[in-house]
């Protein structure tokens, strides 16, 4: 497997994780999973840093 495939493989990879710890913090999956996509590490950084979305009804 040559270096281009590692790294596509890598990225797809940090853009799942991004995705389920975008989901636990109450935030669209799928919309976290594009922005990682096109954002790489700099879409992990912004979801480290963001706050859960409250849950309906409780704030």
């Amino acid at each position: 497997m040559d270096w281009h495939h590692e790294h596509s493989l890598g990225w797809g990879t940090l853009a799942l994780v991004n995705a389920a710890l975008a989901q636990g913090k109450g935030r669209s999956g799928v919309s976290w999973f594009i922005l990682s996509l096109l954002l790489g590490p700099i879409a992990t950084l912004l979801l480290i840093l963001s706050r859960p979305r409250p849950v309906d009804g409780i704030r």
